[in-house]
């Protein structure tokens, strides 16, 4: 049947089971548990659920006809039916990310376990608090780039202590995506989650031990940190979203400011109309120059430096004087004579656009120093017509 190849299942430190199947994670509750959950579908605060799960919302093209609704709610009532759920009595979440992607990860201390399981994928729908939106309706929105996190915490807790989880899941989850330096697709800072994020935190309200606190200062809240964080970096991870080789270029740190090898070919096209190569060679150059360890590490620096001021954590002159610092290390290790003229807007990154050009270029130059095999022509708006042999 489908969605249920190649099922998986775990029983948790809770007793209760989870069910891993292609398309869908599901937590069946062996015991009375207390949930909250962020869905729209079957969301809010109860005490009477029996399942929660997590769904790929990518493979509905190829689900049964029956399974296609006319909203999300609809679709979401049919899956649970398909799980063999009690349609009223459990919560899900959708996500564009592959379950065979989901990371499972639990900790321990005394007679207390937290167990986070967690899908993630945030390339087209990574956001910070506070970027500008479009979205103002009363229909659901698609969900493209999502973490969902399913929160099971083996002990009884306060209502209030169950809100207190959600919010230091919240956090950590954050804490995790700040250490990935994962960044906003919609505004040039750092992003804190992504458009369409969901959360079921899962308490065993049958378990004798009892707390009202789930806050940093607490063993619980301790749990619950270190059980995202690791889960969200390994879920985006596995997602292929996120590695050390990925993130070692600078190109990937820079384009929230809206640097990309894009806008340095077309400014390396103005600057060089009769140095020309091919588009594909050109950016494999860019490539290498923008991952060798210096240029990685300070322009890394340039960028933070950037980012405090713009948090108004420092002021302008400090900012540009230890900019054009910056700038002149990686000029001399580049070995780039010309000069990078100023930019009015210093978080628009033009001066490290220029740099990238000139290093560009001051590498084709020497490849064909070399006598390296290439084909000179004039550049055309066609990269077809460009070409390096």
């Amino acid at each position: 049947m489908y969605g249920k190849t190649n099922i998986e299942s775990l029983i948790l430190k809770t007793g209760d089971e989870l069910l891993c199947y292609k398309d869908s994670i599901v937590i069946s509750f062996k015991g009375k548990r207390k949930v909250l959950s962020t869905s729209s579908y079957n969301g809010g605060y109860s005490e009477d659920l029996t399942a929660v799960y997590n769904h790929d919302l990518s493979l509905n093209k190829t689900k049964p006809c029956n399974l296609i609704a006319k909203n999300y709610n609809e679709y979401m009532r049919n899956i649970s039916l398909f799980l063999g759920l009690n349609p009223e009595k459990v919560s899900g979440m959708g996500t564009t990310a592959q379950m065979k992607n989901a990371s499972v990860i639990s900790m321990s201390y005394e007679k207390l376990t937290v167990s986070a399981i967690v899908t993630g994928g945030i390339e087209t729908n990574a956001g910070r608090a506070g970027d500008a939106a479009e979205f103002c309706q009363t229909c659901e929105k698609p969900l493209h780039g999502t973490i969902n996190i399913m929160l099971v915490i083996d002990a009884d807790m306060s209502k209030g202590a169950v809100t207190r989880a959600l919010v230091t899941c919240t956090e950590a989850k954050t804490a995790a995506l700040q250490e990935l330096m994962a960044d906003s697709r919609f505004s040039n800072g750092l992003a804190t989650g992504t458009g369409t994020d969901q959360t079921i935190i899962v308490v065993n309200a049958n378990s004798p031990d009892y707390y009202e606190s789930a806050g940093k200062h607490s063993k619980i809240g301790e749990l619950i940190g270190k059980t995202v964080i690791t889960a969200v970096k390994e879920a985006i991870s596995k997602q292929g979203q996120r590695t050390f080789e990925s993130e070692h270029n600078l190109m990937r740190r820079i384009r929230r400011f809206g640097v990309t090898e894009e806008s340095v070919f077309l400014k390396y096209k103005e600057l060089n109309e009769n140095l020309s190569v091919s588009e594909n060679k050109f950016y494999e150059i860019l490539k290498q120059t923008a991952s060798l360890p210096f240029v990685f590490t300070y322009g890394i620096l340039y960028i933070h430096l950037i980012d405090e001021y713009l948090w108004k954590l420092t002021n302008i002159n400090e900012t540009r004087q230890t900019a054009s610092e910056i700038i002149k290390i990686l000029s001399q290790k580049l070995k780039i004579t010309e000069e990078i003229p100023n930019s009015q807007i210093i978080e628009s990154m033009k001066e490290i656009e220029y740099l990238l050009v000139l290093a560009v270029k001051n590498k084709i130059k020497k490849l064909q120093s070399e006598n390296k095999k290439f084909v000179r022509t004039k550049i055309h708006d066609k990269p077809n017509e460009m070409r390096c042999e």
